[in-house]
């Protein structure tokens, strides 16, 4: 099995767990790949051969079966970008907090790996936001797993985001911003801006307004197959474009618009995990002493 790395520092408490996962993969002749900064950290944080071969952003991984990302769910959005329409299945090795996209804890690694070279898994295909631009905003990778967003900068007074679905007006939103999300990110940001959770298999964008100037704008649910765009208006000459944990500043007239991408990210979900126990053990959703004993 050739299996791809990303990760980023963790701390010492964990570096017992990874060198394990090292070891492992080593035991079973597995070909290893490591992206580059995440190299130079281990070789300062484990003992593993110097000889690993290193790929970047952008690379071809073609051969590649399985790319792992240790981390936290920022840790794999950003894996996302890497693997982009290769469509690479991703398996989530989480040494954060929250890890609700990664849910495979660090006291389980070899109980992951072994289900990965068993085939003990299945893979959960999640749709991507797209967004596009007159202008190149994102540096060519213009695709995210949970949220795009549109935001006030720092301190400014709110803005005025004009929105269409296809062509027709929707609704100006004066607000701090804007977020629309997937799926996979209506228990992101999405959530936190009083949007509804939705199951990650729906083919639907959330529109979430963040903190509205007015009390009858409502989050809205519309189809992944409509393009949303948007013309934003403020005091400022400036405002905030943000694709998952990427922020870039735009000019006021420049034209966004959004859609769902043509390829998919693919999570891979092992027997034992599923969306809705997620949601009980990361979220306390539904969370009430009379359901202690519900099975």
């Amino acid at each position: 099995m050739k299996i791809a790395i990303l990760g980023k520092p963790f701390s010492e408490q964990i570096a017992p767990f990874i060198q394990k996962l090292f070891d492992e993969l080593l035991r079973r002749n597995t070909d290893i790949m490591l992206v580059e900064h995440f190299q130079l950290y281990l070789q300062n944080t484990l003992n593993i051969p110097n000889d690993i071969p290193t790929f970047k952003r952008g690379d071809d991984l073609t051969g590649v079966d399985v790319v792992l990302s240790i981390g936290g769910d920022g840790t794999l959005l950003d894996t996302v970008t890497y693997v982009g329409a290769q469509q690479i299945p991703i398996l989530g090795i989480n040494t954060g907090r929250l890890g609700f996209l990664a849910t495979i804890s660090h006291d389980s690694i070899n109980v992951a790996i072994d289900a990965l070279y068993k085939g003990h898994y299945t893979l959960d295909d999640r749709s991507l936001i797209r967004v596009d631009s007159d202008q190149e905003v994102f540096d060519g990778i213009n695709f995210g797993l949970n949220e795009f967003s549109v935001l006030k900068r720092d301190s400014s007074s709110m803005i005025a985001v004009h929105t269409y679905i296809d062509g027709e007006y929707l609704n100006s939103y004066w607000a701090d911003g804007l977020v629309v999300a997937t799926p996979t990110g209506s228990t992101g940001y999405s959530l936190s801006a009083g949007g509804p959770l939705v199951l990650p298999q729906t083919n639907n964008f959330v529109i979430s307004p963040v903190c509205p100037h007015n009390l009858n704008v409502r989050p809205m649910i519309v189809s992944d197959r409509s393009v949303i765009s948007f013309e934003v208006e403020g005091r400022s000459s400036s405002y905030l474009a943000s694709l998952d944990s990427r922020s870039v500043p735009v000019d006021m007239n420049v034209q966004l618009a959004v859609r769902r991408e043509n390829f998919v990210a693919r999570l891979v979900k092992l027997h034992h995990v599923n969306f809705l126990s997620t949601l009980r053990s990361k979220l306390n959703w539904g969370m009430d002493n009379r359901n202690l004993f519900q099975k």
